[in-house]
């Protein structure tokens, strides 16, 4: 009888195992989509270094990619799909875990511990919706309905980023997700390597710590480069 009782749960307790270990896996996966697709729309801003028509040229050129075999478009709007599906699929399972682990434990502590572990996971949940907030916001101003905060043309890439960094509560809000960016590609990074069997040593460990951090103030300080350029008028139309 006893067997019998405690096969079942094993079962089952291995099927949530599985269940959880592949919504980690969900996460890590979308997670690296995302930091690559972040890696290259950094290069791409970049461009607006070497001046209008270059930085014009390359936004034009993300649009004819691939002409004719695609229409006008096409490559764009398939990365811009693949990125929509890892950012749901990163939200879903990270949301799914967040909840199982609050279900774990349907009692709080009386007095929680303010440790590093716990603070890490606060700022990921939050730090990632306020992301996820910024993500939505930034489409809206610079690809879907072009808003010009300055009140100036749309149609000139070029001129729209210069107008919207000339606004100074634009920037402040562009450059605080810069940092929440960096920060959650840090913990998110080092969290995918472990998710991945890739700090199973010392070694790796610190090499995934260096990685991870590397990546986070390359892209943090790549991203702020641009607007603080306008700002100081480096970049100007």
């Amino acid at each position: 009888m006893a067997t019998q009782i405690s096969g079942p749960g094993l079962v089952t307790g291995a099927r949530a195992s599985r269940s959880t270990i592949a919504l980690k896996l969900l996460v890590a996966l979308s997670g690296l989509i995302f930091i690559g697709y972040v890696l290259l729309h950094m290069y791409g801003n970049l461009k607006a270094f070497a001046g209008h028509d270059s930085f014009n040229e390359y936004a034009e050129h993300l649009r004819t990619f691939g002409e004719p075999i695609l229409p006008r478009g096409g490559l764009l709007w398939m990365v811009r799909a693949v990125l929509i599906m890892a950012v749901l699929t990163h939200v879903y399972a990270s949301m799914t875990l967040w909840r199982r682990a609050q279900n774990a434990r349907p009692v709080k502590y009386a007095r929680k511990k303010r440790t590093g572990a716990i603070w890490a996971s606060g700022f990921m949940r939050w730090g990632g919706l306020a992301l996820l907030l910024f993500i939505v916001w930034h489409l809206l101003h610079f690809t879907i309905a072009k808003i010009n905060p300055a009140g100036g043309a749309t149609n000139d890439p070029f001129n729209l980023m210069v107008d919207s960094f000339d606004v100074w509560w634009m920037t402040a809000i562009y450059l605080a997700a810069m940092l929440a960016l960096g920060a959650h590609i840090h913990h998110g990074f080092w969290s995918a390597c472990q998710t991945l069997g890739l700090t199973n040593t010392a070694r790796s460990r610190g090499r995934a710590k260096r990685v991870s951090l590397t990546l986070a103030v390359v892209v943090a300080v790549g991203f702020s480069l641009v607007p603080l350029a306008v700002v100081a008028g480096v970049i100007e139309k």
